[in-house]
């Protein structure tokens, strides 16, 4: 299909190639790396970056490429992403407020202060020249885009983020697709912190604000504790907690400050405040998979470089009136089962009946919502579900 529409705008006379590669080495750090090894690119000063479910406006060069073009200090210039299907499912409506969020704020604030945020692999023009001074696209980890910004930005490009400029793409439906996208992008950041954090102390050309704006707050708080403090401290530490009634976490650490930071975050997706506690439960269980993908990546252990590319459904669910209904799914035990979610629901559910019976904080409250929250992805009711044809 895209071979056949690139001929077709070749025969009205546009300078356009279909470009492929016969293996997957690399992954996508590959396949970046080998297409601008074409003689062709050589001709070129910037590249634009799509992901296949990516549908940029008609003008996006037009509102992208100049502000490389009058500023030569600039590097990358990265677009926000607009969901089509945020509406399919909670899990696509719950991914649109954290990533609303990562764009409102994150990129945002890194571009506006220290002109460097983490490129987000899509929907982004980069200057050729930042590529090669920063040593080009490298497959060392799962996050080529943010090894590639964060070697950019240590050789002195500078990065600005439009708000502004949105671009339509999907968002993954399916809890398999979702859980898999997730491992990369946590085991990835952790990976790539090992790697470069002694090269980045190291560097000469940035300010040392910069360097500890990119070490302390871009990777160490946002990509490893973040993750790890969620986790221990909701399903592990507050459960724990009602086994040892000496142990007394004040209100202020346990609901007030929690609150009002899950508050700030959500305000980005105004529309969706109403689901804040699904939300809430929903990234809960999904910190369990992020702390032990960052685990891994810190480690180097097995999956550390396990890329899987994240399965989008496009128009597949859009059935004809007149098709006939698909037939009822024979799925395998194992593919709907999380035993790792189970387990943990298990534990959450033994430690409310225990305070139930005993306790005198009310924690039974949430450790009940938050076991069934577990119980729920344990048992693989979450997100899409595509039937088996």
């Amino acid at each position: 299909m895209v071979e056949i529409e690139c001929q077709r705008w070749k025969s009205k006379g546009i300078n356009i190639k279909y470009e492929i590669r016969d293996n997957r080495n690399g992954y996508k750090a590959g396949a970046l790396k080998e297409g601008l090894k074409h003689n062709y690119v050589k001709l070129c000063d910037y590249v634009a970056i799509f992901d296949a479910d990516f549908q940029p406006e008609p003008d996006f060069l037009w509102r992208t490429v100049p502000f490389l073009v009058h500023n030569p200090e600039i590097g990358l210039v990265q677009a926000r992403w607009k969901f089509v299907n945020s509406d399919e499912c909670l899990m696509t409506r719950m991914q649109e407020m954290s990533l609303d969020y990562h764009f409102t704020v994150e990129q945002e604030v890194g571009s506006s202060t220290y002109a460097f945020f983490g490129f987000n692999g899509t929907a982004g023009v980069w200057r050729i020249a930042a590529i090669n001074e920063a040593g080009g696209w490298k497959d060392r980890t799962t996050v080529e885009d943010m090894d590639l910004a964060v070697r950019a930005s240590l050789k002195g490009w500078k990065f600005v983020y439009v708000g502004a400029l949105k671009v339509r793409n999907e968002l993954p439906s399916t809890f398999k697709a979702y859980r898999y996208q997730q491992h990369r992008w946590s085991c990835g950041p952790a990976n790539l912190f090992r790697k470069m954090v002694v090269e980045i102390w190291r560097n000469k050309r940035v300010t040392l604000w910069k360097k500890l704006y990119v070490i302390y707050s871009f990777f160490f708080v946002r990509k490893i504790v973040a993750h790890i403090v969620t986790f221990v401290f909701y399903c592990v530490v507050i459960p724990t907690t009602v086994f040892v009634p000496e142990v007394e976490i004040p209100k202020w650490g346990a609901v007030y400050i929690p609150s009002i930071i899950t508050i700030l975050n959500a305000v980005g997706t105004p529309r969706s405040l109403h689901l804040l506690v699904f939300w809430i439960l929903f990234e809960n269980v999904m910190s369990l998979h992020r702390t032990k993908a960052t685990f891994i990546g810190l480690l180097e252990a097995g999956r550390v470089n396990e890329w899987v590319v994240t399965e989008k459904l496009g128009d597949v669910l859009k059935v004809k009136p007149s098709a006939k209904a698909p037939k009822k799914p024979h799925l395998k035990i194992g593919e709907r089962l999380h035993l790792l979610e189970l387990g943990f629901g298990a534990y959450l559910f033994f430690c409310a009946c225990y305070d139930f019976a005993f306790g005198k904080n009310h924690y039974f409250i949430y450790l009940y919502l938050q076991a069934i929250a577990f119980f729920i992805a344990g048992f693989g009711y979450v997100g899409t579900f595509v039937p088996n044809s």
